[in-house]
């Protein structure tokens, strides 16, 4: 398990945006680290992906990574969203060059950047997890609404198709899938095996999967392969998750089964990482 003091120990004297910087680059990198994911790119495999891999990931984490820590400092000066997201843009522009065009982690820029800024506003305050990602929504969450969706991404077409928030309106209301279903399972998660962080990440990943309206997934599969994605994630959480003995026999599978349909559930793995650096957060102060 990720904590701040092994983070601050490897970044001593960096203050302390680049403390939370750091736990933001971590999570993802767990994120990648954590198999299986069904159809997502791991240190296994691509996944559904034929224009990235792992290393991708990696390098586009490393290269966000400098941008967490302006959030951060953006806010602590109360910064309004016209702020947070000219940031957010200069990320992507630095993670498109350092993966020759590749969208790595734009959900990913925005999730967690906005928990970062929500970091900077709180100062020293000490607040739970559930009060961090609602602090988003209390600070930032009118103007996200207000903010016309872009139009150039296949998750915001996605979302408009069909009807559904994605991202910017589970961001906009404090993150309440995090709260209700990826903070719990992840907890469930580490006290069914309190020695396998991976295996906590699989739970709290598919606990995500069975809920979310996945924009990623709408955008390769339609409906049907979100409703596909989401009876797996139930079936395999209904067969007890990772406590079962063979969980990872069947989390395999339904990897497979996402290859072979060519799924990608990218939204859950974004909001995999934002329950991480939530979690994490919660035991720094």
């Amino acid at each position: 398990m990720l904590t701040l003091d092994g983070v601050r120990q490897g970044t001593a004297g960096s203050g302390e945006a680049n403390v939370v910087a750091a736990l933001a680059h971590e999570v993802l990198v767990a994120e990648v680290m954590t198999w299986p994911k069904p159809g997502l790119v791991s240190h296994v495999d691509a996944g559904s992906h034929d224009d990235m891999d792992a290393g991708t990931l990696l390098r586009s984490a490393e290269a966000i990574r400098p941008f967490f820590a302006e959030l951060v400092e953006a806010g602590a000066s109360d910064a309004g969203m016209p702020i947070l997201r000219a940031i957010g843009l200069r990320a992507e522009e630095r993670m498109m060059a350092a993966t020759c065009g590749v969208n790595a982690h734009r959900g990913a820029i925005f999730s967690l950047g906005l928990i970062c800024a929500a970091e900077g506003a709180a100062g020293a305050g000490t607040l739970s997890a559930e009060e961090r990602a609602a602090a988003v929504g209390r600070r930032w969450g009118q103007e996200i609404r207000l903010t016309p969706p872009p139009r150039s991404t296949h998750g915001a077409q996605a979302a408009c198709l069909h009807g559904v928030g994605g991202a910017a309106a589970e961001a906009a209301e404090g993150f309440p899938t995090v709260c209700t279903v990826g903070l719990p399972a992840l907890r469930r998660g580490r006290r069914l095996a309190p020695d396998d962080p991976e295996a906590a990440r699989v739970e709290c990943f598919f606990g995500l999967m069975a809920v979310v309206d996945d924009t990623n997934l709408l955008h390769r599969g339609g409906m049907s392969g979100l409703n596909f994605a989401r009876e797996a994630a139930a079936q395999f959480l209904e067969a007890g998750g990772i406590a079962a003995p063979d969980w990872r026999k069947q989390a395999e599978r339904s990897h497979r089964a996402f290859v072979a349909r060519r799924l990608s559930p990218g939204g859950s793995a974004d909001l995999l990482a934002a329950t991480l650096l939530l979690e994490i957060l919660e035991g720094s102060r």
